[in-house]
């Protein structure tokens, strides 16, 4: 398969609109959640900023490619798009972003497909073919500067490889090895090897660069290179295997230095200026080479980390239990329909807070965090300390084994092997298990207990006021903090007392902006470009599906109006929700989901009330198309 075939016509975007980071990366997605190539917006938008909290995908000289690899992808899809003003993006050289390449690969891509991607993501590593991108005009011309480069690339490998067939290395020339590797292995791995090639090259060093990419280990490093070695750079955003590199000088880096330092890379590596690494995974330098991101992106993605694997469990056992409800509701409770279905789906529930926890606790602690981490999040089911205990019984989990990696470090090497499978597992489980039964679960339990008799006692004006408020922040930022912040708090909600009502809400708020969306360009069609009149058409499938990332296109380029009117229709729609009493006992679906509501046609109701006052809003105020400038 050639670059050509991924890289989509159809889907590129020759004048993105969006002017920061993330507006950016939420127009791309909603192209290709428009033309089919991925089916949930939501998922890999969570792929691909999870990504991005790691390390920017902004690798500076004015591109970007964020890229995500997760079960929403329905094809393996490259979107191209390009920006006049550029995009404020948090490039690695502090420079905005013109050219765009947000790569899209299925979770079971073949080796095709990632050869292809890999392919994409060393071309860029040249000046002149960027150079030619940022002049392009067209998709025809996009894809035949695409089609040309991948030829060239493809004649210059292949001299490479002869060369290297009839050399025999020399011992006069340094030698270094490294090894790259990022989280999707898609783009910033192969980047990073073609880099450092190149500049060793042009340095005069001899090198070899193991990839540790989807496609799994390339050119894997032996143990006589390794032994040979000067210095071993491992520029890398995700674990690789480490002890063969014991008593060698290692740099651990990033992947990003890779592509944007690895001048200094092989320099420092050809010096032997680098910490001694040992097996244990301790260093003899108080140095430490690997840098990382900041605080709270590290805190978000052990936090995402919880999360994405606690969602399955989320809607999977809450539709199951749903559907359970309506079954009862028909044949009663004695049934073994119901009791069938109400059992798996509660079976499924009870797992959610110890998942979170330990997954969160894994991505701060490597393997060792998960045992610790999950018997902290049952301890918080157990005491009554609920979804807050256990994001806190993650956390500290976490951190406890960190703590105590230090505390070991000073053993010594013979006892290397016993950390893992005694040491961790005892002094984890009995620390956290003393922090929760003392500290978290007296606390959270007493602030989750307290919680929940609020909701429970809230009269009808201030259950409105809170689903008003639920429903305006999923129509806000469109699938943002704010949206994942009112969905996280109803998921919360309705972990702890099965009641569907918060759901309801933050349901109808968030499928408010792209149907008003799609409304207002029916109605109003002079107030719409016929490009836009056709995306609005798709935003009728979004918002019945409960995507609210359709509207974000339209906000892109139009944000106070869109934003404006969509926050006023979701508040409303929120509002009714709760006025009317309704509950939803599934955490998504949209329409599919809506014969699980005790008032379905209410819920209609506050739908489609919220949707018309949004879309009036908006048609009346908005200007004409041939009155825009």
């Amino acid at each position: 398969m050639n670059i050509k075939d991924l890289l989509v016509k159809d889907v590129m975007i020759m004048d993105l609109k969006a002017t920061t980071k993330e507006a950016a990366i939420d127009e791309m997605i909603a192209k290709l959640a428009a033309s089919g190539r991925i089916s949930d917006a939501e998922i890999y938008k969570e792929g691909i900023m999870k990504r991005e909290a790691q390390t920017s995908t902004g690798l500076g000289d004015g591109i970007a490619m964020p890229h995500a690899k997760n079960k929403a992808v329905n094809q393996a899809t490259v979107l191209f798009a390009k920006s006049a003003q550029g995009v404020d993006y948090d490039s690695l050289d502090g420079q905005p972003a013109f050219l765009f390449f947000m790569i899209a690969a299925p979770e079971g891509a073949n080796d095709t497909h990632l050869q292809a991607l890999a392919g994409l993501s060393k071309l860029l590593i040249n000046p002149d073919f960027v150079a030619s991108l940022k002049e392009a005009t067209s998709p025809d011309e996009v894809e035949e500067l695409v089609a040309q480069a991948e030829i060239a690339y493809a004649e210059a490998e292949k001299a490479e490889l002869e060369a290297s067939k009839s050399s025999v290395p020399s011992e006069d020339k340094p030698f270094v090895v490294a090894v790259t590797a990022c989280p999707t292995g898609i783009a910033h791995t192969y980047m990073a090897e073609d880099a450092l090639k190149k500049k060793a090259a042009e340095m005069g060093v001899d090198i070899r660069v193991e990839t540790n990419g989807s496609e799994g280990i390339k050119n894997k490093l032996t143990d006589d290179e390794i032994a040979r070695a000067a210095g071993v750079i491992v520029a890398a955003d995700k674990n690789v295997e480490m002890n063969r590199f014991a008593g060698k000088a290692v740099l651990e880096r990033p992947v990003s230095d890779g592509i944007r330092k690895s001048e200094e890379l092989i320099r420092k590596a050809v010096a032997s200026d680098a910490p001694i690494y040992h097996a244990s995974g301790e260093k003899s330098s108080e140095t430490n080479e690997k840098s990382g991101g900041s605080i709270w992106s590290k805190i978000y993605k052990d936090l995402m980390n919880g999360v994405s694997h606690m969602l399955p469990f989320v809607v999977g056992g809450g539709i199951l239990m749903a559907i359970s409800f309506l079954v009862e509701n028909t044949m009663g409770d004695k049934s073994q329909a119901f009791q069938f279905l109400n059992s798996i789906g509660g079976n499924a529930f009870s797992f959610l807070i110890p998942i979170l926890a330990g997954f969160i606790a894994m991505s701060i602690g490597d393997r060792p965090g998960l045992m610790p981490g999950m018997v902290g999040g049952f301890m918080a089911v157990e005491s009554g300390a609920g979804f807050l205990g256990g994001l806190a019984a993650g956390f500290i989990a976490g951190y406890i084994i960190l703590g105590l990696r230090k505390l070991f470090s000073g053993l010594p090497k013979s006892l290397d092997g016993i950390k893992p499978i005694l040491l961790y597992p005892v002094f984890g489980l009995l620390i956290i298990g003393a922090v929760m039964f003392f500290i978290i679960d007296p606390i959270f339990g007493s602030i989750n207990t307290a919680m929940l008799n609020f909701l429970e006692n809230l009269g009808t004006g201030n259950a409105v006021l809170l689903g008003a408020l639920l429903g305006g922040m999923m129509a806000f930022d469109m699938g943002g903090p704010f949206n994942k912040a009112a969905y996280t708090f109803s998921i919360g909600v309705f972990t702890d007392t099965g009641d569907g009502k918060l759901m309801a809400a933050v349901m109808a708020g968030g499928m408010v902006p792209p149907l008003a969306i799609a409304l207002a360009s029916t109605i109003f069609k002079n107030k719409f470009t016929a490009d836009e009149r056709k995306s609005g058409l798709t935003n009728y499938i979004l918002g019945l599906s409960f995507i609210t990332e359709g509207a974000i296109p339209f906000a892109a380029t139009d944000p106070i109006r869109v934003i404006g009117s969509s926050v006023i229709g979701a508040v409303i729609a929120g509002g009714l929700t709760q006025f009317w009493g309704i509950s939803i006992p599934a955490p998504h679906g949209g329409i599919f989901v809506i014969t699980l509501a005790n008032h379905a046609l209410l819920f209609l109701a506050s739908l489609a009330i919220g949707t018309v006052i949004s879309a009036l809003i908006l048609g009346i105020w908005r200007k004409p198309v041939d009155l825009i400038d």
